[in-house]
């Protein structure tokens, strides 16, 4: 399968960014495809519902990644509760036509405490765009992100629940995205 992450932070050093390049090559060990769109490498205009800039070679780029995915993995930090700005800039560009029928899994990371109002948020313009949310999903806050941010070693970094927790969502994306494919 396909499967493209959409990492929505504007942050060169973001642990959302980071946790995303993670659950890829998780994905990718399993013998799937990943394609791993970076808003803060490829920035988009703002998003105008009067058609400006539609054509920007960065929005048809996103745009053709998301029509050819399998399955798709959102990730966000968590800003004043809620998605990043350049995340939902990049949702709001793509349509029902991206995402129906498509397993989606939901990620943040969190300043502070574990960041679940972000995913809430996630989840619900996941079904308003028919996408298939993933029954896991994937928050890690405060101390948590230190482990990525000091480089992350699996379980011998002593990150054994964060590991965990992430291979258990990701394996549970994976099965959701081929049942969903019929694969």
């Amino acid at each position: 399968m396909k499967i493209i992450i959409l990492s929505g932070s504007n942050r060169k050093s973001a642990t959302s960014t980071r946790l995303a390049a993670i659950v890829g090559q998780l994905i990718s060990q399993k013998g799937h495809t990943i394609q791993l769109f970076d808003l803060f490498q490829t920035p988009l205009p703002f998003y105008s519902p009067d058609g400006v800039d539609q054509d920007h070679a960065s929005v048809q780029q996103l745009r053709q990644a998301m029509l050819q995915a399998d399955g798709i993995v959102l990730a966000s930090p968590e800003y004043h509760g809620s998605i990043s700005g350049v995340l939902k800039n990049a949702l709001d560009y793509l349509g029902q036509e991206h995402f129906r029928g498509k397993a989606v899994l939901s990620m943040s990371s969190s300043g502070g405490a574990v960041g679940t109002s972000s995913l809430l948020q996630l989840q619900a313009i996941v079904r308003n765009l028919h996408g298939i949310n993933s029954p896991e999903w994937i928050s890690i806050g405060g101390a948590q992100r230190s482990l990525l941010v000091e480089g992350y070693a699996g379980y011998e970094g002593g990150g054994q629940d964060i590991n965990d927790r992430i291979h258990r969502a990701a394996l549970s994306f994976i099965e959701l995205a081929a049942l969903v494919r019929g694969n």
